[in-house]
């Protein structure tokens, strides 16, 4: 199927960004949550480029619906970068949760003593979990969480009872998404709202990826021994399973793509990953090249008009 490329940048979310680029210069380490299922479409490139030398949590939440094999590769492939330490949690272990807490602490040992204090920032795109991570660590209710994307609106300031003094960010994607796999897996784990997008589109796209690296999860989920050849029989084959059918024989495209994306979604499928690192490790070569190429033609069409201009003086 041909993607196209999703976009989803609601205004809160440019103020957002300049808030953080703003009080950067005063946090001491940076906590960013990302999906365990997609740690490289879920992890913001803004705060790459503005975070430069501050180290880095990278926290790999819903790590129970994710690949256990494939979260492992993710953990060593952000670890090379030397200011950046990961971690794989789930919010239903609170004792994953304070672990945070305690790498703060190791990553930041002079940072310790009664006269200094950690000052972290935690940040994420929506729907990651960050809210409820931030609760946990608290002690007790402080963010609003729900299932909704971009609930947090509003930046804030925590003291946790490990003495570590938290700023809280509201979850923001970036303008554009550059890379169109990623824009899909976003939608897919739901990190964009539904009325974004083109629901059936991103169904096909979990169709096809599942069937590549998940096909004996499929069989034994919704019990067919075909093997489909395409994401469409596949959403057929679904469609016969759980009496999706219209008349004349034709499936109800809407309600089965909402079937694949809600047993997806809530682990019904098993853990699964919809990304590697090397798949990133290409994405992001192609991502630099298609962005190379877009600076080149803006300064093409820069130079034609100024060509034009100077032909009428």
């Amino acid at each position: 199927m041909s993607k196209a490329n999703i976009q989803w940048f609601p205004g809160h979310m440019h103020k957002a960004h300049k808030q953080i680029k703003e009080v950067l210069p005063q946090v001491d380490i940076i906590i960013e949550v990302v999906d365990a299922r997609i740690p490289y479409s879920s992890e913001n490139p803004l705060i790459g480029a503005i975070r430069e030398k501050t180290p880095c949590i990278k926290v790999l939440n819903k790590a129970d619906l994710a690949d256990p094999a494939i979260t492992e590769k993710w953990i060593e492939y952000l670890e090379q970068d030397q200011d950046i330490k990961a971690i794989a949690i789930t919010t239903s272990k609170p004792e994953q949760v304070h672990q945070i807490t305690k790498l703060c602490e190791q990553m930041l040992p002079h940072r310790l003593g009664q006269d200094k204090q950690i000052r972290a920032m935690i940040m994420g795109i929506p729907n990651v979990g960050k809210s409820t991570i931030i609760n946990i660590l608290a002690d007790r209710i402080i963010a609003k969480t729900g299932n909704e994307p971009a609930v947090t609106k509003n930046q804030q300031r925590i003291r946790l009872p490990s003495g570590i003094m938290l700023s809280d960010t509201p979850g923001f994607l970036w303008p554009k998404i550059e890379n169109a796999n990623s824009g899909y897996r976003l939608a897919v784990t739901g990190a964009i709202k539904d009325t974004a997008i083109e629901y059936e589109d991103i169904a096909y796209y979990a169709a096809e990826y599942l069937i590549e690296h998940y096909l004996p999860r499929l069989q034994q989920r919704y019990e067919f021994d075909d093997v489909p050849q395409s994401d469409h029989e596949l959403m057929e084959l679904i469609a016969k399973r759980r009496g999706a059918l219209r008349a004349g024989g034709h499936f109800d495209i809407y309600k089965v793509s909402t079937i694949l994306l809600n047993e997806l979604r809530s682990g019904a499928l098993g853990p699964l990953s919809i990304e590697t690192p090397e798949m990133a490790a290409v994405e992001k070569v192609e991502v630099a090249e298609l962005m190379a190429l877009q600076a080149e033609n803006k300064i093409e069409k820069k130079k034609s008009r100024r060509r034009k201009y100077n032909k009428r003086k």
